[in-house]
């Protein structure tokens, strides 16, 4: 053969052995990937579904989307497959028909017989491993193993670490005999809507907006008796035309609109009654003074105590405390007057003793003390009372009103009950869920938990052996189905994709 010859034979041989090299090369790249993805699943970081309403409304399981057919207010509401006849952590295919439901705002009953698709539960990531480096901080949303059943994972928020003793008081976390404060981010997802002015209903005359007196909606901030006006164009704004020196309240009345309760839209509205009130409060609204005479601001009480944050739109604001003997106590801080004719942010909240009065860029804060007796005498069957009240040419609009979260009390054995506090001992830790009164969690659980080799952990707690990871993030709430009976939820829920708040360093 010449040489010629040869290097044609050559160069034939030579294109086999590449695609051959190609396919053992992207093999060997496929394997590496499928290794890489494995590690990083079992250390890093793993997608997990929730299956239960136990963290509502922060996450959610398998659930029904309601709009509210009077008012607009969207919420949701759990699907349970027990009551459908459906194995447990069962998503049907189709529709359903949603059970009874309140909306959270007006307080219309909802008897639809309408049927809809169930929402798939949020899936989450959940960052593993964390724990092996850093301390759990309290506030944390956490995964971790049944201790009574470990091969299935649970989802709550933790609030007892290693050392702590952990009691809970009128629906707060104590911890070593101090109230522990929620951070800033945590408590924004905490709140829950009581009254939206923004949503009213379209055919208030129809009497379904009150389980047991079958009333028909009418405004639940009283004006009478006031020179607080409804605008005649908008009936979601107050209007108010006084003299500086004269001051006119609006007075909210649960008797007409949804009360404090620790209630949850997602539960079974039968419950409600046997909810205890919530008096840890905020109300926000904005404010369009059209002068720099006069006044606004908000009342709360809680038990027989009067707390009052208000303005003087000359400069001034003020936080107030009158108890039931008379005695008042005050905080004041100078500020620039607002501008006229604009909208200025009002905010108030009274939550783990702690009032905060915003105006605009300004904040009052008056601590009231982290002390069980902190808030007075704790007198929990009084219901809280909410009021605006102001004087001067004003105008008000987006009012909202919102209750913090109230951890219920539950069958025993009810760990950390008030008077029945429970101490932990070295990497034991203490979970709650969001959704409390319908959260199995450590105040329930009544084994012990199971370990290896046949070791068992004290009941009603998490071992550190067990904890699983951070919940970080929400990739996919829920999404919507293309079609009625399409199996899965392929369209994303882009708006309610977010982070999941925490813990935080700081003491407060």
């Amino acid at each position: 053969m010449s040489l010629s010859e040869a290097e044609k034979s050559d160069s034939k041989k030579a294109p086999r052995k590449n695609r051959a090299a190609e396919i053992a090369n992207t093999f060997e790249w496929l394997i590496t990937a499928f290794m890489l993805a494995f590690v990083f699943r079992a250390f890093v970081m793993e997608a997990f579904r929730i299956p239960t309403g136990s963290m509502a409304d922060t996450l959610k399981g398998a659930h029904f989307r309601l709009c509210c057919e009077q008012c607009g207010y969207k919420y949701d509401h759990g699907f349970s497959p027990y009551s459908y006849r459906l194995p447990q952590d069962t998503v049907p295919r189709g529709s359903r028909t949603p059970p009874d439901s309140r909306c959270p705002n007006c307080g219309y009953y909802s008897r639809t017989s309408r049927a809809m698709p169930v929402a798939n539960g949020d899936r989450i990531l959940v960052l593993k491993c964390i724990y092996q480096f850093f301390e759990p901080k309290q506030w944390d949303v956490i995964v971790f193993k049944n201790p009574t059943d470990p091969s299935i994972n649970y989802i709550k928020r933790l609030v007892g670490r290693p050392g702590e003793t952990v009691e809970i008081i009128d629906g707060d976390v104590y911890i070593n005999g101090e109230i522990s404060r929620k951070p800033p981010k945590v408590q924004d997802e905490l709140w829950m809507p009581v009254y939206n002015n923004d949503y009213q209903p379209v055919r208030p005359q129809e009497r379904s907006f009150d389980d047991h007196t079958n009333h028909i909606w009418r405004q639940p901030f009283n004006i009478e008796n006031s020179e607080w006006t409804i605008h005649e164009d908008n009936p979601t704004l107050f209007c108010l035309d006084s003299g500086a020196d004269q001051i006119h309240s609006l007075i909210y009345d649960t008797s007409i609109g949804n009360d404090f309760k620790a209630t949850y839209a997602y539960d079974d509205v039968t419950k409600y009654q046997r909810m205890p009130y919530c008096s840890d409060l905020m109300v926000r609204f904005y404010v369009h003074p059209a002068g720099l005479q006069g006044r606004i601001g908000v009342e709360l009480s809680k038990y027989e105590t009067s707390y009052k944050a208000w303005v003087d739109l000359t400069g001034e604001m003020a936080i107030t405390k009158t108890e039931k003997d008379g005695k008042t106590t005050e905080r004041r801080m100078p500020i620039e007057p607002p501008a006229i004719n604009k909208a200025t942010l009002v905010k108030f909240a009274n939550v783990d003793h702690q009032l905060t009065f915003e105006f605009g860029g300004d904040k009052l804060v008056y601590d009231l003390g982290r002390a069980a007796e902190g808030a007075g005498e704790r007198i929990t069957d009084i219901e809280p009372q909410v009021g605006i009240f102001g004087s001067g040419k004003l105008t008000l609009s987006h009012i909202e009103i919102f209750r913090d979260i109230h951890y219920t009390k539950t069958d025993p054995p009810n760990r950390a009950s008030e008077g029945n506090p429970i101490p932990l001992g070295k990497d034991e830790f203490f979970v709650l869920g969001d959704n409390s009164p319908n959260s199995e969690d450590c105040r329930l659980w009544r084994a012990k938990g199971k370990g290896n080799n046949g070791r068992l952990y004290r009941e009603g707690i998490v071992p550190r052996d067990y904890l699983v990871g951070k919940a970080l993030f929400v990739y996919w709430p829920s999404g919507f189905r293309p079609f009625v009976k399409s199996r899965f939820a392929i369209v994303p829920n882009v708006g309610r994709m977010r982070f999941i708040y925490g813990g935080s360093s700081t003491t407060d």
